[in-house]
């Protein structure tokens, strides 16, 4: 059974959740134990200090360790009086050098160790099991019977004198009632706070991951939705994050989409318009010609040769605009002069220029040489497109004027001819393919909208740029800029 997304990121947001939790107790109940070790070392080296004055003051009264060594209770008596502070002090006064037997046996109530935690606790950890003390010559008086830990020794000083040395085992675990009450009481704590957060976060994963599977189930919806061949459909994108941003994309995408379905029927649309018309011209000579309507003339073998021409053209516009499109048009680029071949293709349309009683206005202030990396052939092509695009539109009696300008490593040309100009909305369509301006530059003038189409393939296969803008003649201003050689 596979695991729905939304299980996957409410477990992935728990178990993250669960982890941190339990990392936290562990750290805090091992931050814990340590400052309560700390904290009862502190208090058994305060106690220590306080049996250090006791052993002190007894030594003088007894000028020597013998009464530790002839009667050990003595020891009990001083480590159970130590166990007091100085205010109580005066409760336990100082063993008298003599009776101390007599003594200990009338007081002994009050010197009683505290009972002992329930279970049996490790001997080795209680206070009294963990002091050492030494004489002066270091020999034992009374040690440990089984140390279990380095023993760090403080000499006892009385009179400038070293009477002996007293050691404590630091404590390694604790056993007394109280202090383990304490410790139980915040372990159980933590726990309780651990669960609790970890239940907390469990309800909140689960509504998280609920909203943003939510907002992924929608995307993935809207996209099974496009690939049916929705493209009106939109996804709400107001998020700032990743998910929202992935909308707008998406947006993007169906917007692009929906763009290119509309260009594709429009294109199908003209494609189909524009075949049709030759056609139908043909059609009607041949059936007229059968009919006997007409005869067949060397005037209506001209009529129907113009027209087969005019949808050769047409074809072969569409092919190569095809080629292009998919990258399969062949370039053969080679250091070629540019002015070179304007000049040639200038050549060539000076007397369609006159027959159209044009103005071919010559170059003006152009390099001898503008040495680039281009295809002769598609360059050639590039500028009869340009110069066939004025002798159909521009109005007889107009002109041409181009110039050339190289700097910057780049290099500018400028085709500028006279009226009839193009409306501003649409400058930036005479690109498009089979678009046309039906109020001047329309069909009567024989295009097919598909020559500044091939013109802009070009240019971008020569890594250049072209735009077009409102020309100072009237008319339109072709601006074509490509990089130079070297």
């Amino acid at each position: 059974m596979k695991l729905r997304i939304k299980h996957r990121l409410f477990l992935s947001f728990f178990a993250a959740t669960v982890l941190v939790v339990a990392s936290m107790f562990v750290i805090t109940k091992l931050s814990f134990d340590r400052s309560l070790l700390r904290y009862v070392n502190t208090t058994e080296q305060e106690q220590l200090t306080r049996l250090e004055a006791l052993l002190k003051d007894t030594y003088k009264q007894h000028g020597s360790w013998d009464f530790l060594r002839e009667n050990p209770r003595n020891w009990m008596h001083l480590v159970a009086s130590s166990r007091h502070d100085d205010n109580n002090q005066k409760d336990f006064p100082a063993i008298p050098p003599k009776e101390t037997e007599q003594w200990l046996n009338e007081n002994q109530s009050k010197f009683l160790l505290p009972p002992p935690p329930k279970g049996p606790p490790p001997m080795h950890q209680i206070f009294e099991w963990r002091i050492s003390l030494l004489d002066a010559g270091r020999m034992p008086i009374i040690t440990p019977r089984d140390p279990a830990g380095k023993v760090t020794y403080h000499p006892l000083i009385v009179s400038n004198q070293t009477i002996g040395y007293i050691g404590l085992i630091p404590p390694k675990i604790i056993i007394d009632t109280h202090q383990q009450r304490f410790a139980n009481e915040q372990r159980r704590s933590m726990a309780i706070i651990s669960l609790i957060v970890a239940g907390a976060a469990a309800l909140l994963s689960f509504p998280l991951s609920r909203r943003m599977v939510q907002r992924i189930t929608t995307l993935a919806a809207a996209t099974h939705r496009l690939t049916k061949g929705r493209y009106d459909i939109r996804v709400n994108a107001v998020a700032g994050d990743e998910l929202g941003q992935l909308a707008r994309d998406f947006n993007s995408l169906a917007q692009t989409l929906e763009s290119n379905e509309q260009l594709r029927r429009r294109w199908v649309a003209d494609i189909s318009h524009e075949l049709r018309t030759p056609l139908a011209v043909l059609r009607g000579e041949i059936e007229a010609v059968q009919d006997g309507v007409r005869k067949l003339s060397q005037q209506t073998l001209d009529t129907l040769h113009g027209e087969v021409l005019r949808l050769e053209r047409l074809v072969g516009d569409l092919y190569e605009l095809s080629m292009s499109d998919i990258g399969a048009m062949q370039y053969r680029k080679t250091d070629v002069n540019l002015v070179e071949i304007l000049r040639q293709s200038l050549d060539a349309h000076r007397a369609q220029f006159a027959d159209r009683g044009l103005t071919l206005l010559p170059l003006q202030d152009v390099p001898s040489a503008v040495p680039i990396l281009g295809d002769p052939e598609r360059l050639s092509q590039l500028f009869s497109n340009l110069l066939k695009n004025t002798l159909r539109y521009t109005n007889p009696g107009g002109q041409l004027q181009i110039s050339v300008a190289a700097r910057d490593a780049r290099v500018q040309l400028n085709f500028q001819d006279s009226a009839p100009g193009v409306p501003e909305d649409s400058l930036d369509k005479l690109f498009d393919r089979l678009y046309r301006v039906e109020s001047s530059r329309s069909r009567e003038h024989g295009g097919a909208g598909l020559g500044l189409a091939l013109c802009k393939n070009i240019v971008e296969a020569h890594d250049g740029t072209i735009d077009a803008r409102h020309s100072p003649l009237g008319g339109l201003w072709i601006a074509i800029t490509l990089p130079l050689n070297g």
